[in-house]
């Protein structure tokens, strides 16, 4: 039961630095990308359809971790809370741009809702680019986690260009394809990076015992095909490039 939970725990995790990973980095190059109103309201438009779902793999992750592996969740929040906090900011500054930005139609209420976006994405990026960091050092702490932590983030950034590029009206869409990045591509190395993570971590050390483990994984096992049907839906409704603002 322990290793069916490691992979979902896998799965879960390898989805939402996907799904999620792109709209984080599509918000850090939100100012390349767009370079005026109209132009933003695109680039946010072409995940908008998608980030609330995106986030639903990392709430499925975060209980995973907690009633399967309570003891990875100790360890990382005692070693890198200050992490965890930044990562929480930003979480809330990102959405907060992106839910009000709309809410005034004042060019200087838009730019400021679009700082927002831009610097939750950037602390989201490196926030989660020092947790894997963090993991990849075989558990090094913050220390650890913070040398690795910036060049893992700019893996944010190259995989919003890539989903930016498929994405965007064809005009925009030129500008991210002067990065080397394709969607494919990019999504294939941020599913890896929570899997190559996973591998310093001693699992056997960290896992729950009895029915807690059981409940756990037999539960996420149920919700994992409803969860996968429901992304599918949203990504074949908005599939194809975006044409038209949306209600951000």
């Amino acid at each position: 039961m322990d290793a069916l939970a490691v992979v979902l725990l896998a799965v879960f995790s390898a989805g939402y630095l996907v799904l999620a990973g792109a709209d984080i980095g599509v918000g850090m190059l939100l100012p390349w990308l767009g370079r005026d109103q109209r132009e933003r309201r695109l680039v946010i438009a072409s995940f908008a359809p998608f980030f609330l779902g995106n986030e639903v793999w990392l709430v499925a992750a975060a209980g995973l971790v907690a009633g399967a592996f309570p003891g990875l969740e100790h360890e990382l929040l005692e070693e890198l809370y200050p992490v965890f906090a930044v990562l929480l900011f930003a979480w809330v500054v990102r959405d907060m741009g992106l839910w009000l930005r709309g809410r005034v139609d004042a060019s200087a209420w838009r730019g400021g809702c679009d700082a927002a976006v831009v610097a939750g994405s950037w602390g989201l990026a490196l926030a989660w680019g020092s947790v894997l960091g963090s993991l990849l050092a075989g558990g090094g702490g913050l220390n650890a986690g913070s040398v690795l932590g910036l060049p893992l983030a700019v893996l944010f950034a190259w995989h919003g260009a890539g989903f930016a590029r498929w994405r965007l009206p064809v005009a925009l869409a030129g500008r991210a394809a002067r990065v080397p990045s394709r969607y494919g591509l990019s999504a294939l190395v941020m599913a890896s990076a929570p899997v190559v993570a996973g591998v310093e971590v001693s699992w056997s050390e960290v896992v729950a015992e009895g029915a807690g483990l059981t409940m756990t994984a037999v539960t996420t096992v149920v919700v994992l095909p409803l969860l996968l049907a429901a992304q599918a839906l949203v990504w074949w409704t908005f599939r194809g490039r975006v044409e038209s603002p949306s209600y951000l």
